[in-house]
C-alpha cells in the first residue's frame, strides 16, 4: 500500500511541476498559428507578412524547444525573447505591458520549476 501511494505521489509531483509549462504553452501556441495562419495583420509594428510568418515558426519551434528537457533553455531563451520585443513594442506604442512582463516572468519560472538545476551556477573546485 506504501508503494502504492510512493507512486500517486510521484505522479501528483509530476503534474504540479508540468502545470506552469502546459499553461505558458497554452499562450505561445494559439500566438504562434495566429501569427502563421493570419499572418496580413494590420495594425502591427511589422506589417510584412514575411515577418509574421518567421514570427510564427519561431514561436512554435521556441514552443518545441521548450517542451523537450533537452532543449528547455533553448526554447525558453526563444520564447523569453520574443515576449521581451513584444514588452518593448507594448511601451512604445503606449499600451499596457504588465501582462506580457508577466507573462516572460512565468515562462522563466515555469522552466524554473522543470529543470532547476538549469539555473544554478557552476561551482569552481580551488582544489
Amino acid at each position: 500500500m506504501a508503494e502504492q501511494k510512493y507512486g500517486i505521489d510521484k505522479i501528483l509531483i509530476r503534474i504540479l511541476l508540468w502545470l506552469p509549462s502546459v499553461l505558458i504553452v497554452l499562450f505561445y501556441i494559439p500566438n504562434g498559428l495566429d501569427k502563421l495562419i493570419y499572418h496580413d495583420q494590420t495594425g502591427k509594428i511589422a506589417e510584412s507578412s514575411a515577418v509574421m510568418i518567421t514570427t510564427g515558426i519561431f514561436i512554435l519551434i521556441g514552443v518545441g524547444l521548450f517542451l523537450y528537457h533537452k532543449t528547455i533553455l533553448i526554447g525558453t531563451s526563444m520564447l523569453v525573447l520574443y515576449m521581451t520585443f513584444t514588452v518593448l513594442i507594448h511601451i512604445y506604442k503606449g499600451k499596457p505591458a504588465e501582462i506580457a512582463i508577466l507573462i516572460v516572468l512565468a515562462t522563466v519560472f515555469s522552466s524554473f520549476i522543470r529543470e532547476p538545476k538549469l539555473f544554478q551556477g557552476k561551482v569552481k573546485n580551488d582544489s
